[in-house]
């Protein structure tokens, strides 16, 4: 660009996930023009996990259908537009509110020739995520600024989760572990079986009799993360209710994480905290799991590379090789405890 521009746009309308991958991409811009205003519109029920990064000016929500009925009334706002995925409703917006719009290339060849980069997208699972996002900041010729996610708080936030750890008897309770139990419904085969967790959190629980366990879901689990929560037993908390930045929150107080691969599990990764994710081998830990992350302890699917799909269960994935890396995360996160201590 010949001049840095002073206000920008990026549009991720997506899942959980997919809007925390993107925000190395995000922060490389802010890296490139530390004085231009960015502005970021993505889901309305999940675009809150981008709120108090501290190079997002605004954040707002959008949907393919509002869009079409927004931006015609106005001079356009904003100097550039990055636009995530191929609703042509969102990058017909960003020409609207633009003057210059970065895509992924569209089904409409008229579309595409507006575009001030047009970029091609890497074939399927051939790239991470992360990769894959930084794709249209490449096109612009900005450096990266880092591939890891990001996640903020505000202290409020946090004060609030540790109210909520106190009121169910969990503060100051170590190990604390968080588990996600399931992803959604339409991947569930990334799954990993309740009893297999159950028998993790028992073996924990022998080797450290005062662990306790939070297990993280949204409503349309309450059910199942309730009767996971009586199977554990003993100091085990089940949270169905909270927002993202609530659940989040309460995230960042634990000692170390064991999850599917799920928005949350991408939440947790932003953390300095140890992590344990699992990842079935159709979507293995090469196009999902955390980078430059400094206690990742993750795992693929015992069958990566030896031919996979929908039907290869994550039961495979034993509880011996969660339960070692559990315990080599819970090492890590005394090592870690210790050195800050002795400071």
């Amino acid at each position: 660009m010949s001049e840095a521009p002073a206000s920008i746009l990026v549009i991720n309308v997506c899942r959980i996930g997919d809007t925390l991958l993107a925000t190395p991409a995000i922060r490389a811009l802010a890296r490139m023009w530390p004085e231009a205003r960015i502005t970021v519109l993505g889901h309305p029920k999940r675009v809150e996990v981008i709120e108090h990064l501290p190079f997002v000016a605004e954040v707002g929500a959008i949907t393919k259908q509002r869009a079409l009925f927004r931006g015609w009334l106005q001079a356009p706002r904003y100097d550039l537009a990055i636009v995530y995925g191929h609703d042509q409703a969102l990058v017909r917006y960003a020409l609207r509110v633009a003057r210059q719009v970065v895509a992924f290339r569209q089904q409409d060849a008229a579309l595409n020739a507006r575009l001030y980069r047009c970029v091609e997208e890497a074939p399927a699972y051939s790239e991470h995520a992360v990769d894959g996002a930084l794709r249209l900041i490449k096109a612009l010729g900005i450096p990266m600024a880092g591939k890891r996610l990001s996640f903020a708080l505000h202290e409020s936030e946090r004060r609030a989760a540790a109210d909520r750890l106190a009121a169910l008897g969990l503060e100051g309770v170590h190990p604390l572990i968080g588990l996600k139990i399931a992803s959604f419904p339409t991947k569930a085969y990334r799954d990993w079986p309740v009893d297999h967790f159950v028998e993790l959190c028992e073996r924990i629980r022998a080797r450290w009799p005062d662990a306790g366990f939070i297990i993280f879901g949204g409503p349309d689990e309450r059910d199942n993360i309730a009767a996971a929560q009586r199977r554990i037993g003993g100091r085990c908390a089940a949270f169905s209710d909270l927002s993202l930045r609530e659940a989040g929150a309460v995230m960042s107080f634990l000692d170390a994480y064991v999850g599917v691969d799920t928005g949350p599990t991408h939440i947790m990764g932003a953390f300095d905290i140890p992590i344990v994710a699992m990842f079935h081998c159709k979507l293995p830990r090469s196009l999902y799991g955390p980078l430059e992350h400094p206690c990742d302890f993750s795992l693929d699917h015992p069958r990566l590379g030896q031919g996979c799909d929908e039907t290869t269960a994550m039961a495979e994935l034993s509880v011996d090789a969660v339960a070692g890396q559990l315990a080599a995360a819970l090492g890590a996160y005394r090592d870690r405890a210790g050195a800050n201590s002795a400071r």
